[in-house]
């Protein structure tokens, strides 16, 4: 049975449901369906199965409060829906918190992989860990939640900084520096600028050893609804439990938990998110 994501319940007490309101939603739904070229008038009703007045009536509330749209004129007006059904999505979306829907995914994907699964977020430059479910009996890693990482030398921190516009990802490198964590850190820009180039044509970044020796690390990132990336998750093992013949597997593994995150947080998968990346 698949985990939940969340604890809150959508289950309406059936007393207390206004019929009028429900058709009001009906017809959100009607035009969400309509897609860009928005449905008239005398459709909308007939699939409310309401008089055109009345359907009018609601269009009317709808547009006053920006939530739908109108064009044209006449008998060819079309209804189709507004920003301010975007500017609530919006809200919605920023009001669930990243860990807590991630924290079963984790979970899942750990079980897959029997490795340890983080998520982070970008935070003034830095690569921050806001979840981790470790695997069982495994060893467990010096990743302390909150504690600020350098994104040069981690899979997460890679992952973000090859989402990010190339000018913003290198101011950030800059602002923070390049120090060598281990003998394979990458410490200059130009290895850097290549290693996000390559996380962009895969979809995921490796920590080779470059933040611990012995530990290797692959990294991916989660997306809004524009393609943004809010965090990143990751897969952290010792070296001989992850080599080279086992990354692409892993990777593929990685890559569609990201992709599932990124549905509950309502956005793009991966691969159509790296894409507008590749012809940037």
């Amino acid at each position: 049975m698949p985990e939940a994501i969340a604890t809150e319940t959508t289950r309406p007490d059936e007393r207390y449901r206004v019929q009028s309101l429900g058709r009001a939603l009906d017809l959100l739904e009607l035009l969400a369906k309509a897609g860009r070229d928005g449905g008239r008038l005398t459709d909308l009703a007939l699939g409310l199965g309401l008089s055109k007045a009345a359907t009018y009536a609601i269009l009317q509330t709808y547009l006053s409060r920006g939530f739908i749209s109108a064009i044209g004129e006449g008998p060819t007006k079309r209804y189709r829906l507004g920003m301010s059904l975007a500017r609530l999505g919006d809200l919605a979306i920023a009001n669930i918190a990243l860990a807590d829907i991630a924290m079963p995914v984790l979970r899942a994907l750990t079980r897959e992989v029997s490795l340890t699964s983080r998520v982070a977020i970008l935070d003034e430059g830095y690569a921050v860990v806001i979840g981790r479910t470790d695997a069982p009996g495994a060893v467990r890693f010096d990743a302390a939640l909150g504690r600020r990482e350098l994104p040069h030398s981690s899979a997460v921190g890679k992952a973000m900084l090859a989402a990010l516009p190339r000018a913003q990802a290198l101011a950030i490198l800059r602002a923070v520096g390049l120090p060598r964590r281990t003998a394979h850190t990458l410490v200059s820009i130009e290895a850097l600028q290549a290693d996000l180039d390559l996380v962009v044509r895969r979809g995921y970044a490796i920590d080779d050893e470059e933040d611990t020796e012995g530990v290797v690390c692959l990294g991916t990132c989660v997306f809004d609804r524009t393609g943004n990336a809010v965090g990143a998750i990751s897969i952290t093992g010792l070296k001989q439990n992850a080599e080279t013949e086992r990354q692409q597997q892993l990777a593929a593994i990685l890559i569609r938990h990201a992709d599932q995150l990124s549905r509950h947080m309502g956005g793009l998968d991966g691969g159509d998110a790296w894409a507008l990346r590749r012809v940037a």
